[in-house]
């Protein structure tokens, strides 16, 4: 068992397990209809590594991301609610895929939705 008070980063298995968390997600958001033509001219390994590191930075990791702040990452794209749901659904799956645990899948949650107002419809 993870001590409680151990950042979110060491509890979802460091980089390497963030890294393989965000591959899934990505993955997952290919396989999606509601979202998959949002990535159709996407460079994927990109998003993958923006995705992986904007994790590691965001959960108590290095600061390794250097991409866009969020806002400016989804500006005028006019992504609607249910986009945002599937972007949730698909992170979720992928955490259950990786075997991590419901209170850290809830604080994942917590996280991204924290973000919903910089990126739906902005």
């Amino acid at each position: 068992m993870h001590c409680h008070f151990s950042s979110l980063f060491a509890r979802l298995g460091g980089a390497d397990g963030i890294t393989r968390i965000a591959n899934d997600v990505v993955d997952n958001h290919l396989a999606n209809k509601t979202i998959a033509p949002r990535f159709s001219k996407s460079n994927i390994p990109a998003i993958k590594n923006a995705a992986a590191t904007f994790f590691i930075s965001g959960t108590g990791g290095p600061n390794v991301y250097k991409g866009k702040d969020m806002l400016a990452a989804h500006k005028g794209m006019n992504i609607a609610a249910t986009e945002f749901m599937a972007v949730l659904d698909d992170s979720l799956a992928a955490l259950a895929k990786n075997k991590i645990g419901q209170r850290e899948q809830e604080e994942v949650l917590f996280v991204l939705y924290s973000m919903r107002s910089q990126i739906v419809l902005v």
